[in-house]
């Protein structure tokens, strides 16, 4: 019989993050794809994105009324529940504030809260004042091309300083709430509001 000479197995390791991350999260210098249930088809053509505004009726916007919209280019990081960082990420598309303004909203939310949905039923809650104020978007590129199907495009939503799940991908509507209400993740175990710099990953944390 051979013999058979090995250096053993030393293990697969990350690499390291250029700056700090959240606790609990690994360096990804890829971007991982993760959805439940089926990728959304959504052809561009057919794309709209609406903010239901209650007895005020809704306002909706197609493609291209979001090209013709001002366009704000953001570079953050990502940290997805699931204990991937992606850092340095490149995203272009519309400030909420922008739409907010043109439906005639401003300042002037009443509630607190509002959910999202996207094509394909998927929802999440997030505080009105968490998508102010330049901490959310609706995005249409990423890495300077239009975002793939698997990652939420043609049009997604980012809120970059919350765990991914909360930028919702396909994104297809918002309608505002008076009292806080789980999505579809929070309903089954994931936090409440999701912020990766406190591990806010599950019910309880």
């Amino acid at each position: 019989m051979a013999a058979v000479l090995s250096r053993g197995f030393s293990g697969f390791r990350r690499p390291q993050p250029p700056r700090e991350i959240p606790s609990g999260q690994y360096y990804e210098t890829g971007f991982p794809v993760l959805t439940y249930g089926p990728t959304e088809k959504v052809p561009q053509d057919e794309w709209k994105f609406t903010i239901n505004l209650g007895e005020d009726g809704s306002k909706s916007w197609n493609w291209d009324d979001l090209m013709a919209m001002p366009q704000t280019e953001i570079h953050t990081d990502i940290h997805c529940v699931t204990k991937w960082s992606m850092l340095d990420s490149d995203w272009k598309g519309v400030d909420l504030d922008v739409f907010f303004e043109q439906a005639g909203l401003g300042d002037d939310i009443d509630e607190d809260y509002l959910m999202v949905r996207s094509f394909g039923g998927y929802t999440t809650n997030l505080p009105v004042a968490d998508v102010r104020d330049g901490k959310a978007f609706i995005v249409h590129e990423f890495d300077g091309k239009g975002i793939t199907m698997e990652h939420g495009g043609p049009v997604r939503m980012i809120v970059p300083h919350l765990y991914f799940w909360k930028s919702a991908k396909w994104v297809e509507s918002i309608r505002f709430m008076d009292e806080d209400a789980p999505g579809f993740w929070e309903a089954n175990g994931y936090h409440m509001y999701g912020d990766p710099w406190k591990e806010q990953r599950y019910w309880g944390d």
